[in-house]
């Protein structure tokens, strides 16, 4: 495409995402919602996601107030408080949002700065239109929440934010800036300005974390009162986050040999919390490492493998089930991702779904898991988000049945209590 071409071409999706949509929302003090009654909700199950515990509850309520979880239990012995708005879904189920941690769908389209090999200054939080159109396609999904970061042209493309989808303004939509630093190991940063190859890039991404995090160690050292104040590096702003432990490093990774190059290179060297991401043609051969390490794997935008000769990378003809070949090797952190606009954002859940279909054991709910709450352990907002359970946000999907089912529809969501999405006033077609 040309340099016109393209142009062109951001100008229209910058256009798109701008345009004004009509969400159905209970509004402020809505039932729920901050500042409004409590809502009790009504379901033939609840899929809690918890980390640990008891994945689901059949006939169960959950009360939310001031958009967040109160309570989640069998309805027999969970009494709802004097005054609670009752609302019963039926036969349908609710579970926790989804979450997507590869996303360029935030905003603008301007997010993709080659300026050097690596520039972990960058940042995207600058592009963010809250509630923009690819948003609203993602909520009517169910996907709540997203790692809205740069491209992968070059070996670090900047810092990501976390967002919520269906919220109006910058500040409600914030879950954390830095939300990840962006590296990116081949596939697309070897088309930098001459052209690198891995050494080269190796060398640039180590380099860039040499250098921001003895800038971290010397911040911390100052705050701690046992050096100077260093000069601020406005380039490095993103290390002190990342040394105490409060972002994670997303990387593109994919084929073993750069997987590997990820672990032992991010995890093990530099000691920073790392997670893989894409991570495609035979990654999964580094999966019992990553276990042992603590590196999730958050599978997508393909989410199979197959014999691919002309880059001399053979799967013996067979297709094959990405996520399916992780878990085979006793991988446990595994999620699901869309690398959005390349896989439509509202596909999440059918990226599940394949996962499935080419040989990913759910029984234990994994599926649902690799949606919920790996996602949101993995980006370290735990806390908050990825499970239904008492204190945490109330981010909830009313749907039809298991979301990695292609059959099973998301009827209603709630982001902090309220009202954001429902198929019965605006269904949306897109």
């Amino acid at each position: 495409m040309s340099a016109l071409g393209r142009g062109a071409l951001a100008a229209l999706l910058v256009a798109l995402a701008a345009l004004p949509l009509h969400a159905q929302s209970d509004g402020a003090g809505g039932p729920g919602a901050s500042g409004g009654p409590g809502l009790a909700l009504r379901a033939a199950k609840v899929l809690t996601a918890a980390w640990q515990g008891d994945q689901a509850v059949d006939t169960a309520v959950v009360l939310v107030k001031d958009g967040r979880i109160e309570a989640v239990g069998p309805a027999r012995t969970t009494p709802i408080p004097v005054g609670y708005v009752v609302e019963d879904v039926g036969s349908r189920w609710l579970m926790p949002g989804m979450i997507d941690l590869h996303s360029h769908i935030g905003g603008t389209f301007d997010i993709n700065d080659m300026v050097y090999v690596t520039n972990p200054g960058l940042k995207v939080h600058g592009a963010v239109i809250p509630n923009n159109r690819a948003f609203q396609r993602a909520l009517a999904a169910g996907v709540t929440a997203v790692l809205f970061i740069p491209g992968s042209g070059t070996n670090s493309g900047g810092q990501g934010v976390l967002l919520k989808t269906g919220l109006e303004t910058y500040d409600e939509s914030l879950i954390r800036d830095p939300g990840s630093l962006k590296v990116a190991q081949w596939g697309n940063p070897e088309r930098w300005a001459i052209g690198v190859g891995k050494a080269f890039e190796n060398w640039h991404i180590r380099d860039m974390f040499r250098r921001g995090l003895a800038y971290a160690r010397a911040v911390k050292a100052w705050r701690e009162g046992k050096g100077p104040k260093p000069e601020r590096a406005l380039e490095f702003d993103v290390f002190p986050h990342l040394l105490d432990k409060k972002t994670q490093v997303s990387v593109h990774t994919q084929i073993y040999q750069v997987v590997l190059t990820t672990l032992t290179m991010l995890r093990k060297e530099f000691g920073v919390d790392v997670y893989i991401d894409h991570g495609e043609w035979k990654g999964y051969l580094a999966a019992p490492m990553a276990e042992e390490i603590g590196v999730p794997a958050i599978i997508g935008p393909r989410e199979i493998d197959w014999r691919l000769p002309f880059w001399n990378i053979d799967t013996d003809g067979q297709v094959q089930g990405i996520a399916a070949e992780y878990q085979k090797r006793g991988h446990t952190m595994i999620g699901f991702n869309t690398d959005a606009p390349v896989v439509p954002a509202e596909e999440l859940s059918l990226q599940a779904g394949v996962a499935v279909r080419f040989g990913f054991d759910t029984s234990n709910m994994d599926a649902v898991r690799g949606l919920t709450i790996v996602p949101a352990r993995t980006a370290g907002i735990d806390d908050r988000l990825g499970s239904l359970e008492r204190g945490k946000d109330a981010d909830i999907l009313v749907v039809t049945g298991d979301p990695a089912d292609p059959r099973s529809s998301v009827e209603v969501v709630f982001i902090n209590g309220k009202r954001v999405y429902d198929t019965a006033v605006d269904r949306r077609r897109w």
